[in-house]
């Protein structure tokens, strides 16, 4: 294998899997110029400095992570998150049906009904705090990944994830998904309550998960992302989630129900951002950074503190060192990273 002095092992299952997989992160596809051209577009998309490399159509690198085309069609991806990127970019979206079979093997518990639950908002300013939960069984697992689904994170435009999350939806259909927005002035009201974001987000998917489980109550588990104590989400379940198991794990996003999940919170967020920036006619741009602070800045200049707070999440830094003043009992300002 070129760049990879290890022994590597193929998978013995799925004929259409064309990916060598090796123990130190080396990744081999075999890929037809056109899907080196697309895959080309996507690397610039994403940032990816360009270099020649002998005997390539090219190569391209972004921090640790190595992209080798080869003119004989060879793919080599190596180095730092090699694995999330042929999963979430590679796979999905340029060589389609490999990830199907991989999955398959590795991953089968990803294929047995299950809920996946994810949220997003929780690290953003201004806007809601969306939670989303999706409910599999049958062929949804395959036929999401067909649909390029993956961690929203992974998707490089706010279009492109509106568009999916529409696509999900139709696909599984409104019984199999639910999402609940917990707008700024009530987030506000429940950071008071719970002082605490871990307690507040154990609340609000305990609430998806209950409503989905009235529609499929023998669903046997629940995933999300690792954020806290799975025993917080237990004790905030009432009569309709105590009948069911819960998992938490770190990128859980790789499971397809939590990545659709993802996709509906990402989506429901981003709407929302919009419409409340409509309402007080400023941008709300997404995030902590600087820009975001100069926007706070100019509602206050234009409506005051109280607009500021029906459109922002009042805990944060951010709040204090544009308003000033103290902040509610119990309510410390969090950093933003």
């Amino acid at each position: 294998m070129i760049g990879c002095a290890v022994k590597v092992r193929r998978p013995k299952t799925a004929a259409t899997l064309k990916t060598i997989v090796s123990d130190s992160g080396c990744f081999t596809f075999k890929i037809t110029a056109a899907q080196a051209e697309k895959l080309r577009a996507i690397l610039e998309e994403k940032g990816f400095t360009f270099r020649e490399v002998p005997y390539t159509l090219y190569g391209a690198q972004k921090q640790k992570l190595t992209i080798n085309a080869y003119s004989s069609g060879k793919l080599l991806v190596q180095g730092r998150g090699a694995k999330e990127f042929v999963e979430f970019t590679i796979e999905p979206e340029i060589v389609g049906e490999a990830k199907l079979g991989y999955d398959e093997v590795h991953n089968p518990e990803m294929f047995q009904p299950h809920l996946g639950i994810d949220e997003s908002g929780k690290g953003d300013f201004f806007g809601p705090l969306v939670i989303a939960g999706v409910f599999v069984e049958g062929d949804l697992p395959r036929q999401l990944l067909e649909l390029g689904v993956r961690d929203s994170k992974q998707i490089g435009s706010d279009k492109k994830a509106l568009d999916l999350a529409d696509a999900i939806q139709d696909l599984i259909g409104r019984a199999r998904w639910e999402v609940i927005t917990i707008l700024p002035h009530r987030y506000n009201e429940l950071y008071i309550k719970f002082r605490n974001l871990n307690q507040l987000l154990a609340w609000g998917h305990a609430k998806v998960i209950e409503n989905l489980l009235i529609r499929h109550p023998h669903c046997p588990r629940a995933l999300s992302d690792k954020f806290a104590d799975e025993r917080l989400i237990q004790r905030a379940l009432q009569e309709h989630g105590k009948k069911i198991i819960l998992q938490q794990r770190t990128k859980a996003e790789s499971d397809i129900a939590v990545a659709a999940a993802s996709i509906l919170a990402r989506a429901g967020f981003l709407s929302r951002l919009k419409e409340l920036g409509e309402k007080v006619g400023v941008p709300l741009p997404k995030g902590a950074s600087v820009l975001v602070k100069k926007a706070a800045t100019e509602i206050v200049r234009r409506s005051g503190p109280e607009t500021l707070k029906s459109v922002a999440k009042f805990h944060f830094k951010t709040y204090q060192e544009v308003v000033g003043g103290n902040l509610p009992d119990g309510v410390g300002p969090q950093a933003e990273g």
